[in-house]
């Protein structure tokens, strides 16, 4: 469904990559009226933007002033995205500054609003930068944290753009639940976890599992776009670093188990999306296990690994949710039910799996149960969709949600 957008590009070195973003914004079907900050005019020229959107670019108050643009932008827009977004600009959205059209919009804006910062680390976590983000994530803005790389110039750290497709994912996310709807997750912690572990069985071989992450991280991605502050605990997943995560790479379950249960002792949700292998190898064999002469394969001793959810499900505070998948054959409704209780969770997940189903697909067909006797059937449909739909079960179940 096409949306008005205000692409609003504040004046840092990653104004360019603000081009990218709109680019995919116009590729879908969107109206796009770019709105740039008189610094980020000396990045990208008013002509790359008139160009790009096939829109007339609005950079001051005074340009078409029997419009009132300062106020018409914002009131008809559907989703105002700011990337990048800019110390400056941050202080002035907290503070209720208007000193430019940009600013303007921001506040006259009635829908959604997503800020992607950038900046230099020391500018992102400096007192009064942490204290402006926590304002506006109070009052519904989505504000999404900066990812880990190369910064301009040859320092390294927290305070780079995200990848434009990442950011065009959130808020195909935000504009997928309509402009109404509220940053329902604003202020929570959660956790999620992806992918397939695997156990080293020598130098070039491992046990595992066919675990795409895929699901995990479209949980990750819809709790970024609700507003929450996501930590996504990875195990092995070939997938770009969703937008807004504080993103943690495991390997094995012993690795996962130590991240989650540590990233877990604040978290208002956990949702466990990785597949952990089951077992591991006994023992470790330093060198390859080559083939006998024989022919007679060795025999390979498995020792079964920590229950993570089991362990979670005993940890869990009061006041946490706590989510289970169970990827199932058989009598997949059964067996999830049996793990429901057994792992003592709020929520399971239950897909049936096999060599044509679930692993890898953009698509899902999952049941989901609750502790609570409550039964929901979502019908196949894409993962970003399953995961929106399990987040409006949490959030009823969070205490304090209306």
């Amino acid at each position: 469904m096409s949306a008005s957008i205000v692409l609003g590009v504040g004046g840092g070195i990653a104004a360019y990559k603000a081009c990218e973003l709109l680019r995919l914004f116009t590729e879908s079907g969107h109206r796009v009226r770019v709105v740039p900050t008189a610094s980020a005019l000396r990045f990208v020229g008013a002509p790359t933007w008139a160009a790009l959107s096939g829109q007339p670019v609005a950079d001051d108050v005074w340009t078409d002033v029997h419009e009132v643009p300062h106020v018409r932008l914002g009131k008809q827009a559907d989703l105002v995205v700011v990337a990048p977004t800019t110390t400056d600009l941050l202080a002035k959205a907290a503070h209720g500054l208007a000193d430019d059209l940009l600013t303007n919009t921001l506040l006259t804006a009635r829908c959604p609003v997503l800020l992607a910062p950038a900046m230099h680390t020391e500018m992102w976590e400096h007192p009064a930068t942490v204290a402006n983000v926590a304002t506006l994530r109070s009052r519904g803005v989505r504000v999404i944290d900066p990812a880990v790389g190369r910064l301009t110039g040859a320092d390294t750290g927290k305070g780079r753009l995200p990848d434009p497709a990442e950011i065009f994912a959130v808020a195909r996310q935000v504009l997928a639940r309509g402009g109404s709807a509220p940053a329902d997750l604003a202020g929570r912690r959660v956790v999620v976890t992806a992918g397939g572990t695997r156990e080293p069985l020598d130098p070039v071989r491992f046990l595992g599992n066919r675990s795409s992450g895929k699901q995990g991280y479209a949980f990750a991605r819809a709790a970024v776009a609700r507003g929450a502050q996501v930590t996504l605990i990875a195990a092995n997943v070939s997938l770009p670093d969703p937008a807004g995560v504080d993103l943690i790479r495991v390997g094995t379950t012993a690795e996962l188990r130590e991240a989650t249960v540590k990233a877990a002792v604040e978290a208002d949700a956990v949702v466990m999306a990785a597949a952990p292998a089951d077992f591991r190898p006994a023992t470790y064999a330093p060198g390859k296990i080559k083939k006998s002469d024989d022919g007679v394969a060795p025999t390979i001793e498995l020792v079964t690994n920590p229950d993570i959810a089991a362990e979670l499900g005993q940890r869990k505070r009061p006041e946490q949710l706590f989510v289970v998948f169970a990827a199932e054959t058989g009598d997949a409704e059964a067996n999830g039910r049996a793990k429901l209780a057994r792992k003592r969770a709020d929520l399971i997940v239950i897909n049936e799996v096999g060599p044509d189903l679930v692993f890898g697909a953009d698509t899902n067909t999952v049941t989901v149960i609750g502790a609570d006797g409550s039964v929901a059937h979502l019908p196949e449909q894409a993962k970003e969709s399953v995961a929106d739909a399990v987040w409006d079960l949490v959030v009823a179940r969070l205490p304090g949600s209306s």
